[in-house]
Parts: structure tokens; sequence; C-alpha cells
């Protein structure tokens, strides 16, 4: 009888699609950076899936070749138990890592930045808001 398949870990998801991004920004490769840690392509799309955990020496490796502290893949990953005093912390948008870990994502994010122009970036995201309408 064949194992059920088992959904990624949330976290797994978060640290694998911040590697992406990572990866991303610096126009890397899947196989270039496979290469760099002694692995296949396919390995590090199991990584950025959250397919395949990543161990805590392969995500130090990870954040050396990508030039990032081991803290960056974990900044803004879903809080899955309260705090000990019972308090919650709101929980991070995962639609912005999601929306940033894209190719489109990634090069609207960089030429929007390039903008100097306050007023002419508020323009630009008032006319996206308008053509994407309200969703509330």
């Amino acid at each position: 009888m064949a194992a059920a398949k088992k959904a990624p870990n949330p976290i797994d998801r978060h640290v694998g699609s911040r590697v992406r991004m990572r990866r991303m920004m610096l126009a890397m490769s899947q196989e270039k950076l496979g290469d760099a840690l002694g692995l296949t392509f396919q390995q590090v799309q199991k990584y950025e899936k959250g397919t395949n955990r990543i161990g805590a020496s392969r995500l130090q490796q990870i954040s050396h070749i990508l030039q990032v502290p081991v803290a960056f893949f974990f900044e803004g990953a879903p809080n899955l138990h309260s705090a000990v005093d019972g308090s919650k912390e709101a929980p991070s948008p995962s639609y912005v890592s999601d929306f940033l870990a894209t190719s489109e994502g990634l090069s609207l994010t960089k030429a929007f930045m390039r903008i100097k122009q306050p007023k002419l970036r508020r323009r630009i995201v008032d006319l996206v808001e308008e053509i994407a309408g309200d969703e509330d």
C-alpha cells in the first residue's frame, strides 16, 4: 500500500520560499546553487518548495552562499504556537513573501524602488489599486 503524501510543513515552505527569493535576487540559477552545495537542481527545487526539509548545517551553507544571515530565512515565518503568556503575534502576510518570490514580483519591486519621486510612486500605487478593483 502506498503511503499518503504529506503536505509540507509551513515553516519548511516559508524557509524554502525565502531561499528562492534570495537566490532570484542574486540572479542565481537553481543549478548554480545546487553546484555550490554539491546537489542537483532538483534537490534545490524540493528545498524551495518545502517538500524536503533543510537541515541546520545545510541552511548555514546556503546562508553563506546567498550572503545573508540564517535568520533571514525565518523573517516573517508563520507563528505556529502562541507566546507563553497567551498573547498572539499578528500573522505575517505570506502573500508579500510569495509575491517577492516570483520573478515578476522581484522585478516590479526593484523597478518601483528606483522611482525617486514620492508623488509618482503614490500615483502608481493608486493606478494599480484602481486596475485591481476593490477587494473589501
